[in-house]
């Protein structure tokens, strides 16, 4: 009690004490706003650099950002003197989900979707994927609501039907007279498509194939548009066909009529208010005993005929089962370039800002200092920036990969896309809570965007395959590709492994800043990982199969070096196509300055706990690549402003904090 006293009267005397004439604080001016393009300097042409990382159709993605910025239907609104269009997440579940198929309603009657799926080609693709891409910045429901519409819905009609198919779906699924969804996932079952449990059975007195929902797991669920508009879906199902059971396949059914009302024996749910993403429908779907005709199978792969017999070209059902599932690859490649372009407006928003916003004078009597000049600033946000520049260029060789597909290429497309999609969706929700955390209390707002951007994609690390599933399914492809040149005793042919070819790498005792930079040492570095630990990884499986474990047990066993060694394909793959972009360049600014961003996403790789884990570098040389990092993180701030502009983002889909944030929290723009 005596000591609680004492302070009392210590702070009682050292409030009421005087302060002397000198120490009189002076008030400061407010703070006024100037345009960061006033005092940044851009060295390269931004357009330049907006071709190399967006690459395609152009004109198409801003002519869709213009249909989004004239309509009242993308909820536009004034602060600091600019208009902003985002979706008006104050409303209720139901009003988003409304607006969501007025917006897509808007879109189709201005011929956004014209051939997206009557027409054929690489450039009908490229201008789809570029569409896709543009809905994403502006919402993710839309995005998501359109995808499972046009590519899984419409993708299943192409990939898994025949020429009756699409003479009888497409036209309509492209003008929205069907509203498509897509019921593959259950409650029971989510990547593991195998182990559906919905069941399929053939009437040959009809000709009508009978699908029911045997029980409570086997419920369809998160089927997005299923819960409101939907008029048709494919379900996946197990097909048994006299007793036996052939497998998963698709099959068209009906669940509303022309008049909106749930058709019969079809029980739909609302799977009800989610973290995102409310502005799409997602439902829960029951069978029973539905009846669709004989021709509402999807028969590319294989078919029944009306006595019942079944029938396929590949007889092996694995083989089978993978030539069924290959088209869907489409989704994860969807969902990992979408990803990116959020990473690009939490950069853009937040580097904005902090090349306006100040914080503390570093001496008395001098302006505060902008955030971006402070050095752990840069050291926040310029590594990200790196990381979406080699995202861009992973996603444009993702892109060509796929629309270039052949039945030869499938599979490198199902290791690289789910590589990239686990990647870049976990680096997205990494740059969107690192920009969150840059934005400080601004970052909240959700008009802001930073901040919602992260409820709404956190799903993309579980939908089309769980990131840690893909990963291991990358890792167990490169042991079969390991295995099949040893027993054939071949060299490595594809997916990026013809290093394992040559000598092996060896990184220098003592790294200097000029080996460092040099792009050899950096894919070198890379390649080691990933020849050592894919080494490691046969090694160990290879144990435990000794040991009379099986495959699948042996795998498991290994899961956290299957982890280390999907994300060393991962970086070392991504690296390769930030390398192969830059080499297009000629001598000149923009390619310093993308040179400089190579380094950085590089060392950033290289800085891994994994090379002091499994000893490729030394303490020393750990702390000199860290060192190294700080010193192109300040080369790269005279371009900060340069870079996230070359993204290309309109300002109406930014947030307010990106432009004049004092004018737009001013008392008059309440």
């Amino acid at each position: 009690m005596e000591q609680a006293f004492k302070r009392t009267q210590i702070l009682t005397n050292h409030l009421l004490q005087s302060s002397p004439s000198s120490q009189t604080l002076s008030s400061n001016a407010c703070l006024s706003y100037s345009p960061p393009e006033l005092s940044e300097n851009y060295a390269f042409d931004i357009k330049d650099m907006r071709k190399l990382i967006d690459r395609h159709n152009l004109e198409e993605r801003d002519w869709l950002f213009g249909l989004m910025k004239q309509s009242k239907l993308f909820n536009p609104k004034v602060r600091g003197g600019k208009v902003f269009v985002s979706p008006d997440y104050n409303q209720s579940m139901e009003q988003q989900r409304e607006m969501t198929l007025k917006r897509i309603e808007y879109l189709l009657e201005k011929g956004a979707f014209k051939g997206w799926l009557t027409e054929k080609g690489e450039d009908i693709e490229m201008r789809k994927f570029a569409g896709f891409e543009v809905c994403s910045i502006y919402d993710h429901s839309l995005f998501t609501k359109l995808g499972v519409h046009f590519f899984l819905w419409g993708g299943a009609i192409q990939f898994f039907g025949t020429k009756h198919h699409h003479d009888k779906w497409l036209r309509d699924t492209e003008n929205y007279s069907i509203k498509g969804c897509f019921a593959m996932t259950e409650l029971g079952h989510g990547s593991n498509v195998r182990g559906l449990e919905t069941v399929t059975t053939y009437d040959s007195n009809t000709g009508e194939f009978v699908i029911n929902t045997p029980c409570e797991s086997a419920q369809k669920y998160w089927i997005g548009g299923a819960a409101n508009h939907a008029t048709h879906t494919v379900v996946f199902s197990q097909l048994h066909i006299n007793g036996t059971n052939q497998g998963v396949h698709a099959f068209i059914v009906q669940i509303r009529d022309a008049d909106g009302y749930i058709c019969p024996n079809i029980r739909i749910v609302d799977c009800g208010h989610k973290i995102g993403l409310n502005g799409v429908d997602n439902g829960r779907i029951w069978f029973d005993n539905v009846r669709v005709p004989r021709e509402n199978l999807l028969n590319s792969v294989a078919d029944v005929s009306p006595d019942g017999k079944y029938l396929s070209s590949i007889e092996n059902p694995d083989q089978r089962f993978a030539a069924f599932m290959a088209p869907l690859t489409v989704g994860r490649v969807n969902i990992a370039i979408s990803s990116v372009y959020q990473s690009k407006v939490a950069l853009a928003t937040s580097i904005r800002y902090a090349l306006t916003r100040r914080a503390f004078s570093l001496k008395k009597n001098e302006p505060e200092v902008l955030l971006l000049d402070y050095p752990s600033h840069q050291h926040r946000l310029f590594p990200l920036v790196a990381k979406t520049y080699a995202m861009s260029f992973a996603a444009n060789y993702l892109k060509m990969l796929y629309v270039k597909r052949t039945p030869q290429s499938n599979k490198i497309i199902h290791i690289v896309s789910s590589s990239f999609k686990a990647t870049f969706t976990w680096n997205n929700m990494q740059i969107l809570q690192e920009c969150r955390e840059a934005c400080g209390g601004q970052g909240l707002k959700t008009e802001n965007r930073v901040g919602q951007l992260k409820g709404e994609y956190d799903v993309q690390s579980t939908f089309e395959g769980d990131n840690l599933i893909l990963m291991q399914q990358v890792s167990k492809a490169l042991f079969a590709e390991y295995m099949a040149a040893q027993k054939r005793n071949k060299v490595f042919k594809g997916l990026g492994l013809e290093h394992m070819n040559k000598p092996c790498p060896v990184i220098p005792l003592q790294l200097t800043s000029t080996t460092l930079r040099c792009s050899q040492f950096q894919m070198d570095a890379l390649c080691l990982r990933e020849r050592d630990l894919l080494n490691r990884f046969v090694a160990d499986v290879s144990k435990c199969k000794a040991k009379g474990e099986s495959n699948e047990q042996a795998f498991l066993m290994c899961y956290e070096l299957a982890q280390d060694l999907g994300k060393a394909f991962s970086d070392r793959a991504i690296f390769q196509t930030f390398v192969d972009a830059e080499t297009t360049l000629p001598a000149g600014s923009l390619k310093d300055v993308l040179g400089t961003l190579r380094s950085l996403y590089a060392l950033i790789c290289i800085e891994d706990v994994s090379f002091l884990q499994y000893g490729y570098l030394s303490v020393d040389n750990g702390a000199n690549v860290r060192r190294e990092i700080t010193k192109l993180c300040t080369e790269l701030r005279p371009h900060a402003l340069a870079l996230v502009s070359s993204f290309g983002i309109p300002d109406a889909f930014l947030g307010p904090i990106a432009f004049n944030w004092i004018e737009a929290n001013a008392w008059s723009s309440v």
